[in-house]
């Protein structure tokens, strides 16, 4: 199970460095990638994996996708692992037999092995859930050249927010998740191999 979530991560790291867009862009490499949302200083156009270039500009629209929701999970499960590591925790009983507070004395890893198999697939069925509604909820698919999907619902309006702005939130926004999707590598490989992130070890956070 560790191994599988170690994988996952590194996996959402790679996407998460092809820049995301809000509309279809060309492929090809160099000032395109430079124009597109998520691509900014100190390193811009970074694509060492060339997905850019891999497969059409549906797939291209499938992985800016994919990059932002990765985002946006890696800054809860980093946020997460920080609550959890610190022995925050909720009052009362997750289950008949397993306090919050059991859970709280346990590495993040193992807190969610030790959540009972119906917790967890009440967990991915929310999850499916929010997957579908960000799916199908919108009217045109962002392959088909509508809108990236959002974990909002409904949908704010931006109308009345300029261009600039927008772009400048969505760069802030694809950055924390980038660096959040990093901050989740160093917690699994800390909670799984000790000492394995030097940094976070010294500090004794998990």
């Amino acid at each position: 199970m560790k191994t599988v979530a170690v994988l996952l991560a590194l996996f959402g790291s790679a996407v998460a460095f092809a820049p995301a867009s809000q509309s279809q862009a060309s492929t090809s490499l160099g000032a395109a990638l430079d124009d597109m949302t998520g691509s900014t200083m100190p390193v811009k156009a970074f694509d060492p994996l060339g997905l850019a270039d891999f497969g059409s500009d549906e797939t291209l629209a499938w992985f800016r996708a994919a990059e932002l929701k990765h985002g946006r999970c890696a800054m809860v499960a980093a946020t997460g692992f920080i609550v959890q590591a610190g022995g925050m925790h909720f009052p009362g009983m997750l289950s008949h037999d397993i306090s919050f507070e059991s859970l709280s004395t346990m590495k993040p890893i193992d807190q969610w092995a030790a959540v009972p198999d119906a917790g967890k697939a009440q967990i991915l069925f929310t999850i499916f859930c929010a997957e579908l509604i960000t799916e199908g909820y919108q009217g045109t698919h962002y392959m088909k050249g509508g809108e990236l999907p959002t974990m909002v619902f409904p949908p704010i309006d931006f109308s009345g927010v300029s261009e600039q702005t927008m772009t400048l939130k969505r760069n802030r926004e694809l950055n924390n998740g980038r660096l959040a999707m990093i901050a989740t590598m160093g917690f699994i490989a800390e909670a799984s191999v000790p000492g394995s992130v030097p940094v976070l070890t010294t500090i004794g956070a998990f």
